[in-house]
This record gives C-alpha cells, structure tokens and sequence, in this order.
C-alpha cells in the first residue's frame, strides 16, 4: 500500500452511469410520413427534429432524452437528423403546416399535429399529456 493509497479511496470503485434506453424509430424514408399519419390513428407519435451541427439542438436532445419515461408500446417515437433528410422535414412542415424549427418537437394523433415546440420548450414530461 503505497502513500497515495488514502486519496484513491473512490477510485477503487468503478461508477457506472444508467444508460437509458430511448426506444427512437429513424425517420430517413419520405413515405414514413404516410405511416406515421396512419399509426397516429392508434398511437400518439412524436418526430423529434434535430440538427446535428447545431449545440443547442444537441443540448435539447440530451435533455429530451434523460427525462423521457414513455413506454414505446404507448407512443411512437421519431427521430429525424434535418441535415440529412432536408426533404423529410420539408414535407412534415406542408402536412402537417407546421413552420420548420431546429430542434423541434412535434405530436401527430389521428393524422393531425396536436402540439408542436422547439428549443427550451420541449419538455418530455409534456408528452404525457397526450397518451
């Protein structure tokens, strides 16, 4: 036991950190709009728009994703990288005539947006709301 032992004492022990598993679907087909809009008739579904160049929409995901506590079996949950699929967010704004946002969270049931947010507005917790 050498002489540095005494301040190594938490070192010892290794910290694990919980990693949450999100149940995200990728949103990358146009024609996932059209399913989207059908499974909204069953369950609530949630696209998530994000820009990956962009550190608030990282922070806002971050936080999105530590207090999301939704079943996947009581929403749907969509994750679109905006950057990549420029097209795909285009077309969410004309169906569902939502304005584009980075990042943005939008609620579909029965076909329709019933709630959209973005930056420090998106609230997990909201979705609850909506089961």
């Amino acid at each position: 036991m050498g002489i540095f032992s005494a301040f190594k004492k938490g070192d010892t022990e290794k910290k694990t950190k919980e990693v949450k598993e999100i149940p995200w679907l990728v949103l990358n087909r146009i024609e996932q709009i059209e399913e989207i809009k059908e499974q909204s008739k069953s369950i609530p579904v949630t696209i998530f728009k994000h820009s990956t160049r962009c550190g608030i929409s990282r922070m806002v995901l971050r936080g999105f994703e530590k207090t999301y506590a939704i079943d996947a079996s009581n929403m749907k949950l969509y994750y679109l990288d905006l950057l990549a699929y420029r097209n795909i967010s285009d077309e969410i704004g004309f169906e569902f005539q939502i304005v584009h946002q980075s990042p943005q969270l939008i609620v579909i049931k029965n076909g329709t947006a019933v709630a959209h947010s973005s930056h420090n507005g998106i609230q997990a917790d909201d979705l609850a709301n909506f089961i």
